[in-house]
């Protein structure tokens, strides 16, 4: 029989016994700790003497002679042994016969005033009430033992559960020398239940990640053509692209180790932790191999050391980043481990960390698109109990801009609502309170506003969908409602086209739609209020989009200040002169003028329509497409049509 080869595999050995730390090793805390309680036990269940004063000594049992022995301990404290014949009885009767002593304890204050006290009652009493005085030097080694051990007993103990609190996920071990260690999850095949099936909409990313564990599977359907397999993948999107939903997919596909472990798990505030830990990471990866690292929330430890230095340095995460860098691709050899990462702020990353060799690919994670949306939309809708009215294309095409968790959560939303309700199924229906749910909040059909605030909300959203519905490039209108929602008072429902490039026009329209709320209540009230915070916001932030990033004025002309790289996210100085600060503030005062000067034109245009609306507004509160249709013509050059 072939001897069996033993195993490198860490995971495949049994669990040793670690001096200071396995569980191999925990009987010896338990018996020290036995010992002590023991001894302590021990000393306390011994029979004491009975403690009495010295005069009460002097009065009642020096003066009757009742004494056989007495021990000075330490020149501080007398022992008295009685006489035999004296125990059980009168004032002692509650010393049993037997009993060996000392039955009294005596602290004797001044030993000079003890022996002659002890002196002058022997000299009155007889003969036979003389006894033997004894002196001894004693060492109260448990009481000692006890007296400097538990203050550092407790002391350990409350060092060790702040370590055991500051540690990744508060709870795990106590032992202080898996401080530096990772506390990466591992899984192994069948761990984890996600796979590839289960994400929808990323059919293109889905292609790159699986072949990812192609290469660590079959290597050398690779390796025979000469090709290397990449160190490192990572993939960045936006929040709620599905990410970190990638990694479990590939933990669930692949047949290798996969070890998990979040950014922030290796920041601590101790000098040469976090870098530490990258080390222990990869030196279990390695064992493993081969194996998968991924570590979410990058960002976290691979910010660019460059940014901001005299403001932001942090030795500490920049000792980790060091760390990574090499334990990625270093000096060693680093065979059979590839690193997934992910981040929706990739621009902050550093140059080092983001070069080939290190990150080989990045894969780039955007909103889903219209059959994308189908497709989670399918997904997310399997568990759920659905009437004969849904429409699947009608709620992706009515949610543009929304990631798979954003269409996850109106799915959960549309359930809840429709159990509020007492449904059976979920409607289409309670898709739309879900979708209005979570885009303007939650009803509040409580809120009280007096007659005219109602009246200007509803002047001021009917102006809103007025222009939008008779600008060319501005988003087709779903429905508006003078219901309050969250901070709002009303809102109009719009379903933007899905584009890629915008232009000039169609910038301006859009900035246009959203001064349409202020225009109609100085075109109809002559005043205007404060309930266009919001669009004036975005219309400031449009403008200065157009002006400074986008090069689509004339005056600035074809130059961009945005920086991409993120580096000047906190700088004090702009990347442009003080003049030129100055041209840009002007040039977009122009163009929001400009904008509201076409919109209330548009408006005085089209009074008639904006009137009606208004007044259909105050009577229903929420009026819907087809209600819209009637009211307004379609105008010619319209993008498409309302929905």
């Amino acid at each position: 029989m072939a001897n069996k080869q033993p195993s490198n595999n860490p995971q495949d050995k049994p669990n040793g016994k670690n001096f200071m730390g396995g569980k191999g090793f925990s009987w010896v805390y338990f018996l020290f700790i036995g010992i002590l309680l023991f001894q302590a036990l021990f000393y306390f269940m011994q029979p004491q003497p009975k403690e009495m004063p010295l005069s009460k000594f002097k009065r009642e049992v020096l003066k009757n002679g009742d004494i056989n022995k007495i021990i000075v301990v330490n020149n501080k404290v007398a022992e008295v042994f009685l006489k035999p014949d004296r125990l059980g009885q009168g004032p002692y009767s509650d010393i049993k016969k037997g009993t060996e002593g000392p039955h009294l304890r005596v602290t004797i204050g001044s030993l000079e005033n003890f022996e002659n006290v002890i002196t002058s009652a022997q000299k009155d009493a007889g003969s036979d009430s003389l006894f033997d005085i004894e002196y001894e030097e004693r060492t109260d080694w448990v009481g000692n033992l006890l007296s400097w051990m538990l203050p550092l007993l407790l002391i350990v103990g409350i060092w060790m559960f702040f370590l055991n609190r500051m540690r990744p996920g508060g709870a795990g071990g106590m032992n202080p020398f898996d401080f530096g260690k990772s506390s990466a999850t591992a899984y192994k095949k069948d761990t984890s239940s996600t796979t590839f099936d289960d994400i929808a909409g990323l059919d293109e990313v889905k292609v790159e990640v699986r072949e990812v564990v192609e290469f660590l599977k079959s290597p050398e359907k690779y390796t025979k053509l000469g090709a290397k397999i990449p160190k490192g993948v990572l993939l960045v999107g936006p929040p709620g692209t599905g990410k970190t939903l990638l990694a479990k997919a590939v933990a669930g596909e692949a047949e290798v180790p996969f070890f998990s472990m979040s950014g922030s798990e290796f920041v601590e505030m101790f000098v040469g932790v976090g870098a530490s830990r990258v080390r222990d990471l990869f030196r279990k990866a390695k064992q493993s191999a081969p194996s998968i690292i991924f570590i979410d929330e990058i960002d976290a430890i691979g910010r660019s050391r460059g940014r901001a230095a005299s403001f932001q340095s942090n030795d500490e995460r920049e000792n980790t980043l060091n760390q990574l860098l090499t334990e990625m691709d270093g000096f060693g050899v680093n065979a059979g481990v590839i690193v997934l990462a992910a981040t929706n702020r990739s621009e902050v990353l550093d140059r080092a960390l983001m070069r080939p060799g290190r990150f080989d690919r990045q894969i780039f994670l955007d909103m889903p698109t219209l059959l994308e949306r189908k497709a989670i939309f399918r997904v997310h809708t399997k568990p759920l109990k659905l009437a004969e009215d849904f429409d699947l294309e009608t709620m992706a095409g009515q949610t543009p801009g929304f990631s798979g968790a954003d269409i996850a959560n109106v799915c959960n939303e549309a359930a809840l609502i429709a159990a509020r309700k007492g449904n059976e199924s979920v409607h289409m229906q309670d898709f739309s309170d879900a979708i209005d749910r979570i885009v303007a909040g939650l009803e509040k059909k409580s809120k009280i506003i007096s007659k005219d605030e109602k009246k200007i909300v509803a002047y001021h959203e009917a102006g809103h969908a007025t222009v939008s519905w008779y600008l060319t490039h501005a988003s087709k209108l779903l429905k508006v409602s003078i219901v309050p929602r969250g901070k709002s008072l009303g809102a109009a429902w719009y379903l933007p086209q899905e584009r890629s490039l915008y232009s000039a026009a169609q910038f301006e329209d859009r900035i246009c739609a959203a001064l349409g709320g202020r225009a109609a209540e100085e075109v109809v009230f002559g005043e205007v209020t404060s309930g266009a915070l919001d669009d004036l916001e975005k219309v400031t932030k449009q403008a200065y989009t157009m002006v400074a990033y986008y090069g689509l004025n004339k005056e600035i002309g074809n130059v961009s200040f945005y920086d991409s790289t993120g580096r000047s996210e906190n700088s004090f100085t702009k990347p442009y002169s003080e003049a030129t600060a100055q041209k840009i503030d002007r040039e977009v005062s122009k163009l929001v003028e400009r904008a509201y000067k076409r919109t209330k034109d548009l408006l005085v245009e089209h009074r008639e329509e904006l009137n009606k609306l208004a007044e259909l507004l105050l009577e229903k509160e929420v009026v819907l497409k087809k209600d819209l249709e009637k009211l307004f013509h379609m105008p010619e050059g319209k993008e498409g049509s309302p929905v």
